[in-house]
């Protein structure tokens, strides 16, 4: 198999905490940073006409890619795209619709999957990976590009159900009834999102993230086959062509099996959500291990006190390990701006104590 090539650079501070060590002050970047709390990206996605035109649209994607970079000076710029590109490349009809979110047309049966084939996934998604290109070109030196797709879980209960928001009972009632049907869906996933990671990498990518949003859902036993299997062989196929592209997991809701996400999928940091217990998390990964997260984006629309206090509160539990502040989930549209200045204000002038 190729090697890709990876565009590591040594001044990149993400990448130098995703490599097990500690720079002067935590690097940070937000989930959603670039988004609709965001007056200029409002403008932008208006201009577009709809999310999917945006998000097809490499020259304004890539323009609403650093609207964050330049407006807070994050140290990652993550990817402006969704998770649900890859179901869309493979064929399965995706819409946006105001005020519901995504809407596909159904995969529930294991006939369905007739309906979907790699054949068009690059040139589906190459507008995706000319973003990643014009983004790096014109990209601070000191960033770190982010690539991403979602967990093969997360996106296959959107597959099934179609959209959002059922507690994947859909997705539930095909794995648990038809795990070899199941089975199929998850296999045709991975081939599409391992080749679509990398060609994000070859367009310049220095990270990946794997959203699994949806991962806290299942008992262990399913979440034992239906996010760490899956997950592991997904790094492991990326790995291969790309060993030296850092790849950070966020399995939201993942509890106590946190540990064994992280011993068992070969992920090189794990984002965690809000409801993560700092002390647990700590005591539980490796002494080394990267980890990322993870502010209640709820904090940044309070603001205030209470806000600065729990960001203090999260790099002080990290002091000891190579850490990247975050979010636990993404941005909310109603997030003041002034908030996420004031945050930002305090992670630049942050400076860790000895561990």
């Amino acid at each position: 198999m190729n090697t890709v090539m990876s565009s590591t650079a040594p001044e990149k501070p993400m990448l130098t905490v995703l490599s097990g060590k500690k720079p002067k002050r935590p690097p940070f970047w937000f989930m959603r940073q670039a988004g609709r709390y965001l007056s200029e990206y409002r403008e932008m996605r208006a201009r577009a006409g709809s999310f999917l035109d945006l998000v097809y649209a490499p020259e304004m994607a890539a323009e609403v890619t650093l609207q964050p970079v330049k407006r807070f000076g994050t140290d990652g710029a993550i990817l402006f795209s969704d998770i649900l590109i890859v179901p869309h490349a493979l064929g399965q009809t995706l819409d946006f619709k105001h005020g519901e979110g995504p809407v596909l047309d159904p995969i529930t049966k294991t006939s369905d999957l007739s309906r979907l084939s790699l054949d068009q996934l690059h040139k589906i998604a190459g507008p995706v990976y000319e973003t990643v290109r014009q983004v790096k070109a014109d990209m601070p030196p000191h960033v770190a590009l982010i690539g991403f797709s979602g967990g093969l879980w997360t996106v296959a209960s959107y597959m099934v159900a179609g959209r959002g928001g059922d507690d994947q009972r859909a997705a539930k009632r095909w794995a648990y009834g038809d795990p070899e049907g199941f089975g199929q869906l998850l296999a045709l996933l991975e081939d599409a999102t391992v080749a679509y990671l990398l060609e994000q990498v070859k367009a310049g990518a220095d990270v990946l993230q794997i959203f699994d949003s949806w991962a806290g859902n299942l008992p262990e036993p399913m979440f034992t086959d239906l996010v760490i299997a899956p997950t592991s062989r997904l790094v492991t196929r990326v790995k291969e062509a790309a060993p030296h592209i850092p790849i950070i997991g966020f399995p939201r809701g993942a509890g106590p099996l946190l540990g064994r996400y992280v011993a068992e999928t070969g992920v090189d940091a794990v984002s965690l959500d809000t409801g993560m217990c700092l002390t647990y998390a700590d005591e539980t990964l490796p002494r080394n291990f990267p980890t990322q997260g993870n502010l209640d984006p709820q904090m940044v629309v309070a603001g205030g006190p209470m806000m600065e206090r729990e960001m203090a509160r999260i790099l002080t539990s990290f002091h000891s390990r190579p850490h990247i502040f975050n979010l636990g989930h993404g941005f909310v549209p109603e997030t003041p701006v002034a908030h996420v200045e004031a945050l930002v204000g305090r992670l630049h002038d942050w400076q860790d104590t000895p561990a």
